[in-house]
């Protein structure tokens, strides 16, 4: 594909996008941006969901994870199964019945505000640095197929990137997002479909032999038991895969949001029960279509791997300009259903929790505040991946300061726990120490025992979070 015909292509799904906004938008309230009036269907949020739990990171890299640890993710989203049943029959009635905009509010009248500001600030910061990093990649990814060629700066990339993201969310928010979600989870969808089908096709593949293919091959192998110390061993997948889902859905406001937009509890709860199955099986076409892509590199000696596998053989394998396109679509549709959503959750979370706004000012000043809070979020998210560009570049520090993100969702985990399931208070004020030494005790320790032979890998989220209770007990009244 020549630059101009990808350039085409993405202005042309931005358009379809911009339409969207312009439907969804006839209105300018507050009530629209932070819940979409409480009117979204139930189904569309499900759908929606899919695209943006999956995000630009898991488009490229859970088909280049089956090289070397096989099936083994599925173990993990074998526990987001039990994850997302806590938070559709505790998290969610929590919710609806203190009728939040931020989920965070409910540190606020359980322990108190510093409390309430600690698990807003630490999703913000998880959030911009999560979100920085997705876009990051792509970014990268569409600099190297467009924009090098057309001589343009990647900071013009990415400053343009965020700027047509504002532009179809400024006025509507999560309005505009339940429903362009759906689109953009349709787009990911289809790319691994036809992925799979170009590629099957290509090495001679009916569906019956696919299916045999992947069922007696090694890397398929889903459960793992043999190694308590390894970070594939069941246990720690399983559970670490319940108490993501937990954190990362249930006490993450990007995606709360979403549920929250349903007319009623129970169109929450079968929000939540679909998009299970949904995503379940999302997943394992995902797993399916990796070690597809592995096997044809490795008969056709393609030098790939990793992250690298998919884009390799999707856009420089000679598999026609069908594959690329819906590669290049569902990229980027991966991408913008994770980014436009956290921007939206970004400004909801900043208004709401840091500023205050529904307490202090009335309703029109809201509108102006949100919106000065919105473009200047935009802001953030381009300063911070230029920083990951420009000041950083080295991509296995980026890496890290991603991984360290994850630990910040520990506090919140230890917070709602204790908050949930004790009647204990604490001592408010010394509820940011406790939050602050959780994940880095928690990185010292995993450091320490990966020197003796003992991986925690995503068990990682539960040790964080038993750290944050243990502190809680210790400052409690």
């Amino acid at each position: 594909m020549q630059p101009i015909h990808i350039l085409l292509l993405i202005g042309g799904y931005f358009g379809i996008l911009m339409l969207i906004s312009y439907l969804t938008s006839r209105g300018d309230s507050n009530t629209d941006f932070f819940k979409a009036g409480k009117q979204s269907p139930w189904y569309l949020v499900a759908f929606g969901m899919i695209g943006a739990s999956l995000s630009g990171v898991t488009f490229i890299s859970v088909p280049g994870w089956i090289e070397a640890s096989s099936f083994s993710y599925f173990q993990v989203v074998l526990g987001y199964t039990v994850g997302y049943a806590v938070i559709s029959l505790v998290l969610l009635p929590l919710y609806y019945k203190l009728n939040l905009t931020s989920i965070y509010t409910y540190l606020e009248g359980r322990f108190g505000t510093y409390s309430y500001k600690t698990g807003a600030s630490f999703f913000l910061l998880s959030r911009i640095i999560g979100a920085s990093f997705r876009l990051y990649l792509v970014a990268n990814v569409l600099q190297l197929l467009v924009f090098d060629e057309m001589g343009v700066p990647f900071f013009v990339t990415v400053t343009i990137t965020i700027l047509l993201i504002w532009l179809y969310t400024f006025k509507a928010g999560i309005k505009t997002i339940v429903w362009t979600d759906t689109l953009q989870t349709l787009f990911m969808l289809i790319a691994v479909g036809v992925a799979i089908y170009f590629v099957s096709d290509e090495m001679g593949l009916n569906a019956s032999a696919l299916v045999n293919l992947i069922s007696e091959s090694d890397m398929s192998q889903i459960f793992f038991f043999d190694d308590w110390k390894s970070g594939d061993f069941f246990v720690k997948q399983f559970l670490s895969g319940a108490f993501i889902s937990i954190v990362m859905t249930g006490l993450d406001q990007d995606m709360m949001q979403k549920n929250l937009t349903c007319r009623n509890l129970e169109d929450a709860q079968k929000n939540m029960f679909w998009f299970t199955i949904v995503l379940t099986i999302v997943n394992l076409v995902f797993l399916a279509l990796g070690l597809l892509l592995t096997v044809y590199a490795s008969q056709n000696g393609i030098d790939a791997h990793k992250d690298q596998l998919f884009p390799t053989i999707a856009v420089n394998s000679g598999l026609g300009i069908g594959l690329a396109i819906v590669f290049l679509l569902g990229l980027i549709a991966a991408a913008y259903s994770s980014a436009d959503s956290a921007l939206t959750s970004l400004t909801t979370s900043f208004s709401i929790d840091i500023l205050e706004i529904e307490k202090k000012y009335d309703a029109i000043k809201q509108v102006a505040i949100r919106k000065r809070i919105h473009i200047a979020m935009s802001i953030v998210l381009i300063l911070v991946i230029i920083i990951f560009k420009y000041v950083i570049a080295d991509a296995t520090v980026i890496a890290k300061l991603f991984t360290f993100a994850g630990y910040t969702y520990g506090p919140l985990l230890g917070l709602y726990a204790f908050g949930l399931f004790t009647k204990w208070n604490v001592n408010d004020k010394f509820v940011p120490v406790v939050a602050i030494a959780s994940p880095i005790l928690a990185y010292f320790i995993s450091a320490f025992a990966s020197t003796v032979g003992f991986e925690f890998g995503f068990f990682i989220l539960i040790l964080n979070g038993a750290l944050t209770f243990l502190g809680l007990l210790f400052i409690k009244k």
